[in-house]
This record gives structure tokens, C-alpha cells and sequence, in this order.
């Protein structure tokens, strides 16, 4: 097999290629982009579930980056089993054509107990104290104590949150050579978040994110020239692209102003409690999958949506199965925002009764997706100071919380998970074999078999 790198640039588009992409733009004019044809949801783990098994929602289960759990009454994200895929993966497919096929997984999702050679994902460690460590889980387990050895601490708080830099996806681009003067696998999947978290904090602002684009360029350029020197061709690829947001929506704070939503106080807080609620919505992006617990009150739920400015589309049983998202962990109903609009997972009335975690980077308490992570709260008029006396107590051993995030919807400017109708604005994949490029679009279910043609030719 042909030894082959993919570079997954999150939320590279074929119109932010230019003048400040001067790398990227170069390599990709010697070869061949063709857009995309995006998967609905167009979020993280939905497009990476696809483009590993080459089969839809419907399929391989990821609904969402996260979706609710019906037996344990729970809303979970970011969970990171690989069983929770349902399809056989890009891996299992080419070890069956060649026995001698390796892999490594470097920072996709779903990384953890999956069939690859080597795997390298976010695993931070929580004490009984209180504290988040940064940390990594690696398969074989012995990289993990090795690669931090040579490359110092995986960046967590650089990957996520308020002080998201360029230095995460540096770390994770220079993982990758490192596993590949270590192991040299046949196929190596490179995750590089960095233009997801500019794109979402500034929408399309070529002035605020342009910086941004000679970062990752260069480290694009960096990993391309490293792999090209070892005779191994390069795909690079984009998940989705980053649409300009101007309205928040709240739909559960619809849902609860109707009485459809059931919360828990707790030291004077609310918890959403969605196993007592009629129908809740877990928020993801620009899609959100509606839970209807008492299937008498769907109709309602669906004029309810529907009426809601912000929504576009309300997908029924039969609209589920014409995009793919019929599968038993859907929502009842699930509603698309407009291309300007996302969904938030708001729904406390009053901010005095906002959960304690509202106000701290905490992807797996939020029953949905929270952006305004990305942002330092602008009401701290010392945020700095405030951010050095919580480390303080974190260095002293001491419980603390960081509550340094907003509670401010409006300050996202860009969003993704409906699809774009625009080729220029949404995923693409670029590749020099030109000869393989024989479409005008690829469905996003053709990106693993054209993977796998790239390996075998």
C-alpha cells in the first residue's frame, strides 16, 4: 500500500484559500479540490463517523456530537468509545485487503478502543479534588508517558476554551511525526482544530481571523513538506465550513416557558432533568435533536418549533429518513436552525439560577453544545487577575471553579451543522492524484473508498 497522511483542517473552505494561505494555496494548485458534499449534521463526530465507514447517520449512529441516552435518562457529548460507531471503519477495510496495514489515529474522534495501531486523543485527568490536568489516552498505552516526554504536556487548555491557540494543533501536528519516526503506519489521520475556534468566535472577518490562516498554513506546510520527504502522499480535507451567525436561539427556554421542561434545583441552581421533562432539546451547533418523552405532545412540540424565528426546518419521522438521521438515538423531532441562527442549550429563565458549570469550560456537564466557551466573560473587569487567583487555589490543592465564561449568546459570530448550498463555502478535499479526482463533488460517503483508492493505487 501506498503510505498516505490525511490532514483534516477543520473548517478550511475552498474560499479561505489566498493570500493568507500562501502554502495551502500553492499545493493545493498543483493538484485537485473538489468540494464536498456535506453530512447533516455537519459537526464533528457525525463527518468523521462518515468519512471513516463511507455510511450516513442512519447507519453508523453518530447522531451528534452528543445525543440523549434513553436508558440512563442522561445527555451525554463528546463521549469517546469507538463501539459507539456502528460501521466497520477505514481501517478495518484496508487490513482486510493488506494484513500488513497500520494506522494511526491522532486526535479524531472516537479514538479510544478502536481497532487502529496507534491512537492518540485528549484524556484529561479530574482528581477528587476538583482539578482538570491536562492529559492524553494513547494506544499502546507506553506512548503516552513517551511522546509527553519529548513533546512536554499535551496543550488541553490551548485546545479548548477562552485560550485556544495555535499551540494545540502544533502539539498535535508534531505528534505526528513523531509516531512517524516511530512506527511509520500506512495511514496516518491528523486532526488540526485550529480555524474551528476563530471561525466561531469572528464568522467570516477576514481582518480578525487572518492570522489564524498563516498559522495553520504554516503548519500545514510544515507537515506536508515532512511527509512528501518520506514518500508519503498527502489528502488534506475540511469537515465543514463556518457560517456568519447573528441570533441565538433558545429553544429550550421556549420548551420550559410552555411547561414541557422539568428542572431540579440544587444549592439554588437549576438542572435540567430531562428524564422528568416532556421534551427537551439537545443542542448541537445549528441542529438540535428534540426528545419527546410523551409522544402525545410531538404535534405541539412541532408547532412550537416551527414557529420559533430562527428555525428552518422541523424534521418529522419522514423528514429524519430523507436526511438520514432515522435512528433510534434521534429526537422525536429535530429542528435545523437558518443559515444566520444557532441553537443554544439554555434553559434557566433567569441567569441568577444558571447551573455553576454555565460559567466554566465544561463540555460534559452542558446537556448540549456551548461556544461562548470560546470567550472570557467581558463583565470581569479584571479577568486576568481573577484567572491567576483560581490557578492560585488550583496550585494550593484547593477546590475552585472557573467561572470566567459569559453567559452572552450573542458574542458567537459563526456556526456550522445545517448544509451549505455554497461549494466555495463548505468541506473540500485536495489531493495531487489527480487521476482519482473524477468527480465534481464528493459525497461525503465517498471519502473513505477514496481514501482507500489512494492507499491501494
Amino acid at each position: 500500500m501506498q503510505k498516505t497522511v490525511v490532514l483534516n483542517v477543520v473548517g478550511l473552505t475552498p474560499s479561505l484559500l489566498g493570500e493568507n494561505t500562501p502554502f495551502l494555496s500553492a499545493w493545493a494548485a498543483k493538484g485537485q479540490v473538489v468540494p464536498i458534499t456535506p453530512v447533516l449534521p455537519a459537526v464533528t463526530c457525525s463527518v468523521q463517523a462518515t468519512y471513516l465507514t463511507g455510511k450516513l447517520p442512519d447507519e453508523h449512529g453518530i447522531v451528534a456530537n452528543g445525543w440523549y441516552f434513553r436508558d440512563d435518562c442522561e445527555i451525554k457529548f463528546w463521549r469517546q468509545s469507538n463501539k459507539l460507531v456502528q460501521s466497520p471503519k477505514i481501517w478495518e477495510m484496508a487490513k482486510s485487503i493488506d494484513p500488513n496495514f497500520t494506522c494511526a489515529n491522532l486526535f479524531w474522534w472516537y479514538n479510544m478502543y478502536s481497532a487502529v495501531d496507534y491512537a492518540i486523543t485528549p484524556r484529561p485527568m479530574y482528581p477528587a479534588d476538583g482539578r482538570k490536568l491536562p492529559d492524553i489516552y494513547t494506544y499502546p498505552s507506553n506512548i503516552r508517558e513517551s511522546i509527553q516526554s519529548d513533546l512536554g504536556q499535551f496543550p488541553l487548555f490551548n485546545f479548548w476554551g477562552p485560550n485556544t491557540s495555535i499551540v494545540s494543533s502544533q502539539w498535535i501536528a508534531n505528534s505526528a511525526k513523531w509516531v512517524e519516526e516511530h512506527y511509520s503506519p500506512t495511514l496516518t489521520l491528523v486532526y488540526l482544530p485550529h480555524l474551528d475556534y476563530c471561525l466561531q468566535k469572528f464568522g467570516q472577518d477576514k481582518q480578525q481571523i487572518q492570522k489564524d490562516l498563516q498559522e495553520i498554513d504554516a503548519v500545514c506546510g510544515d507537515l506536508i513538506n515532512y511527509y512528501q520527504a518520506r514518500n508519503t502522499q498527502v489528502i488534506i480535507l475540511s469537515e465543514y465550513g463556518i457560517t456568519p451567525v447573528s441570533q441565538a436561539v433558545d429553544l429550550n427556554r421556549i420548551l420550559r416557558k410552555h411547561g414541557l421542561i422539568a428542572v431540579r434545583e440544587e444549592l439554588g441552581r437549576e438542572l435540567l432533568d430531562p428524564g422528568a421533562s416532556i421534551a427537551f432539546a439537545v443542542a448541537d451547533h445549528q441542529v438540535a435533536h428534540v426528545y419527546v418523552n410523551d409522544a402525545a405532545y410531538i404535534p405541539k412540540v412541532r408547532d412550537l418549533l416551527e414557529s420559533t424565528a430562527g428555525v428552518a426546518q422541523v424534521l418529522d419521522e419522514e423528514g429524519k429518513k430523507a436526511y438520514h438521521l432515522n435512528h433510534p438515538r434521534s429526537g422525536e423531532l429535530v429542528a435545523i436552525a437558518q443559515s444566520d441562527a444557532w441553537f443554544t442549550y439554555y434553559y434557566w429563565l433567569d441567569d441568577a439560577k444558571a447551573p455553576d458549570f454555565a460559567r466554566t469550560v465544561d463540555i460534559h456537564r452542558k446537556p448540549g453544545y456551548d461556544p461562548v466557551e470560546l470567550f472570557l466573560d467581558p463583565q470581569l473587569k479584571f479577568p486576568q487577575l481573577k484567572i491567576a487567583s483560581k490557578l492560585l487555589q488550583k496550585k494550593l490543592g484547593f477546590r475552585y471553579l472557573m467561572d470566567v465564561i459569559p453567559l452572552d449568546a450573542s458574542l458567537v459570530r459563526g456556526s456550522h451543522a445545517c448544509v451549505t448550498t455554497s461549494p466555495s463555502e463548505g468541506p473540500m478535499f485536495i489531493s495531487h492524484q489527480t487521476h482519482l479526482m473524477n468527480q465534481d463533488v464528493i459525497p461525503a460517503t465517498d471519502v473513505c473508498s477514496l481514501i482507500l483508492q489512494h492507499l491501494t493505487m
